[in-house]
Order: C-alpha cells, then structure tokens, then sequence
C-alpha cells in the first residue's frame, strides 16, 4: 500500500509540473510574442528547449529547501498526496481563469496547509514530544532556519517574504537596466563610461564565483579546461556574465544605430533574455517537483520501516544535511523526468496567461521585453543561487512593472496589477486549506 502511494505522488508530482509548464509559459514567452518577436508556436518551442536545457545548469538546492518545507519525520505519505492534489486544483483553477499565480507557492502552500492538518488529527492541539522536547501541531513546518556560518536563512516564512521581494528586486532591476538603455540611447560619452566599468565588474564578480578544478568535487572530465567550463555552478555564472556583456556591448553601439536598427538589435536580444528566462524558469520550477518526490521517498522509508540499502537503485535519494555532513543523492532518472514534464507542459502553452502578461499589465515593446526578461532571469538566477524558490510568475510581472514605470505611473494598469497581487497573497493560505480538506478527505480512505 505504502509504495503504491509512492508512485501515485511522483507520478501526479510530474503532471504537477507537467500543468506548471503550460501554467507558467507565459513568464517567459508573453513578451517576444507580445512584441512579435516569435509566433507563438515558436516561442513554446523556443521556451521548451531552454527549460529542458536548465537541466545541465542547475543544482539541487531549490529541490533541498522545498523537501524540508515540512519535517519528514513526522508526516505520512498521504500528507504529501494531499498537498500535490491541492496544488494541481489550484494551477487548474488560476489557468482557467487567466490569473497568473504562483505554482511554486501552491506547492509549498499544499505541502505545509496538508502536514498541519495531519499534525492537528494525529496530535490535536496540546503538546507532545519529539526527541525531548515540547512540540505543537504547527511546529510540524519548517519556518524559519538560520543560515549556516551567516548564509542565508531558509524556510517557509522566508519563502512568504520573497512573494513580496521577488518581485520588487525585479521591478528595481528592469527598471534600472531600462534606464541604462535610455541614457546609451544618447550620443554622450559618459553612459559608454558606466557600460565600460560595469563590464570591468561584472568580469570580476564572475571570476571571485568561479570553481576551478581543485575545488570541484567530482570533476567531469580529466582535462582542468573542461572540467572548470562544464561545472553546473561555473555555468550559471558564465550565463550571468554572458547576458550583462550582451546588453552591454549593445548599449556600446546604441547611440549610433538609427531607429529601425537598434528595433531590430532590440528584437534579437529578446531572443536571448528570453532564452534566459525561460532557463530560469526551468532550473526554479522544476526543482521544486523533485524536492517533493525527494520528500516522498524519505517519508516513505520512514513510514513503511524499509531500509535504504533495501531500495531499488532508482529510488535512492537521500536528503542532503549540513548538520550531519550528509551529502543529498537524486537519481538521474528524477531531475531528467522533472525537466522533460517542465518543457513538454511549455509546449502545450497557456495562452490565457499570456494575455494578461503581455499586454494588460502594461504595453510592452522589445525595449521593455529586453529589459523586462533580463531582469527576471538575473533575479531567478540570484535566489536559486541563495536555494530560495520564488515565483517566476512574481519575478517577471515585477519585472514588467519595473519597465513601466521608466515611462510614467499611469503607463502601468494597477487595477489588474492589485487583482495579480491578491492572487500572490491568498495562493499559500487558500493552497494550504484546500490540502488540509484533501488531507482529510483522503484519510477516510487511505
């Protein structure tokens, strides 16, 4: 029974993230076809490949905070199940209605609002013990956990803080960015100043991020070259560097372009923000499915008392944990599957959403596609940096705010932004109480 319910929640964590795909393609395609940089089609094909592509890219650190949003140890498998079916109705629900919620909130809203319940039916609301000390049922959630040595902290309540800060930073970012292209823009030379000492800065940043062949764990090839440039975590960097000296060789040559060349320099670039964007987006939201399958086979192993060496080898994963100096193992099969349902749901698109994202927040042109896209993925690539799952539907509506607001306040529809913004606030708590109802429902049967 128990390993039944096993292969029931990965296999609905995969459509999970199957919906998100196409729940979430608009993050990363509404504007180049807002702006008819790509048809459609071409943009879900575009968008696919990258969020497959991220599967080269990206570590595991999102996929660790989201499998610890609740404590393993004290959960059952159906606590899972039920936060997996909450989070499916909920993308369904927002999908149809053309509201750009967050999935990777639903989630951690389901997972939570499902463990609280099973904490409050197993235990009630007095105390009991775990390993020696005085718990209560909303103890069962990880909240809040200080970083290691000063690192960021973790958990679940600074997840909820970066609904509101995931969007600012991209806001800020894009509309900084936006206005450095509207200074290069003129024939003055203390804009190529500034793009000359950022490139200056951004080549050194990059550098101090670097892991070179001494400090990689398990180099992938003998040669130091190729070990060094084909390193998940040098990746990333290498695509940061990348993107800021892109725009910043183009905000070189801006001011000499006329008005239908820099159009068309501007509508090439979208192809690369969003390219970027679209990576991500798969690197972000895909780990998120594979911390909840991650949290499956822990609590599996738990519950049903099987032991680890006892499973097959496809389900060996084990959760990684600094205190202990215990290092995680994800199979390959389950980050592959995650990033194959990610593309494959982008490919059926969601054409609703799109609606809203490139044209009722604000009309958007390649200018603030560029701009918008370039935000959103510096941002996503900064917080999986830091192992934080925020919203990509959060991240570039921010960002589209964010170019907006170069032209004036009123350039940006605050009516639909404000109903965006009650959509952010009630997914967690409307997630979680759907999943407690889930919970409970399930638990007359299972």
């Amino acid at each position: 029974m128990e390993f039944t319910l096993l292969i029931v929640i990965i296999v609905l964590a995969l459509i999970f993230d199957y919906i998100n795909g196409f729940h979430d393609a608009a993050n990363a395609i509404a504007t180049v076809v807002a702006t008819k940089v790509l048809t459609p089609f071409q943009a879900v094909l575009w968008a696919a490949f990258f969020n497959f592509l991220a599967y080269w890219v990206f570590g595991f650190g999102v996929a660790d905070t989201v499998a610890k949003t609740a404590h393993t140890m004290e959960i059952n498998l159906v606590v899972i199940l039920a936060g997996v079916i909450a989070a499916i109705i909920w993308n369904l629900l927002t999908w149809w209605q053309g509201i750009p919620s967050s999935s990777s909130h639903t989630l951690i809203g389901g997972f939570a609002g499902a463990a609280i319940a099973h904490a409050i039916a197993v235990h009630g609301f007095s105390g009991y013990m775990v390993d020696g000390t005085t718990q209560y049922w909303y103890n069962i959630v990880s909240w809040y956990k200080a970083g290691k040595d000063g690192g960021m902290p973790s958990g679940v309540l600074i997840i909820i803080a970066f609904i509101v800060l995931a969007p600012l930073l991209g806001a800020l970012i894009s509309y900084l960015i936006s206005i450095w292209l509207l200074n290069a823009s003129k024939k003055s030379i203390l804009p190529k100043l500034f793009t000359v000492a950022l490139m200056i800065l951004t080549i050194w940043f990059v550098e101090s991020q670097m892991l070179y062949y001494d400090a990689i764990e398990k180099p992938r090839f003998d040669s130091h070259f190729w070990s060094v440039a084909f390193e998940a975590h040098n990746i990333k960097w290498f695509l940061v560097a990348f993107i800021v000296l892109s725009v910043s060789c183009f905000c070189l040559v801006f001011s000499s372009l006329n008005l239908h060349q820099a159009t068309a320099s501007l509508k090439r670039m979208q192809l690369l923000s969003s390219a970027a964007f679209s990576l991500g987006h798969g690197g972000n939201d895909s780990q998120k499915v594979m911390g909840i399958i991650a949290a499956a086979v822990a609590v599996y192993i738990h519950t049903s008392g099987v032991a680890q060496v006892s499973l097959p080898d496809w389900l060996q994963v084990i959760l990684p944990n600094d205190d202990l100096k215990i290092k995680g193992v994800m199979p390959a099969w389950i980050p592959l599957a995650c990033y194959s349902a990610i593309a494959a749901g982008t490919l059926s698109g969601g054409w609703k959403i799109v609606k809203t994202m490139g044209s009722k927040i604000t009309k958007v042109t390649s200018f603030e596609g560029v701009a918008a896209e370039t935000a959103g993925a510096l941002t996503l690539y900064f917080t999986e940096h830091l192992k934080i799952p925020v919203s990509t539907t959060h991240t570039i509506t921010g960002s589209i705010i964010g170019v907006g607001l170069t032209k004036r306040i009123s350039a940006v529809r605050w009516g639909v932004t404000v109903s965006l913004v009650w959509a952010w606030i009630l997914t967690i708590p409307i997630s979680a109480i759907l999943a407690a109802l889930v919970y409970y429902l399930l638990s007359l049967f299972l």
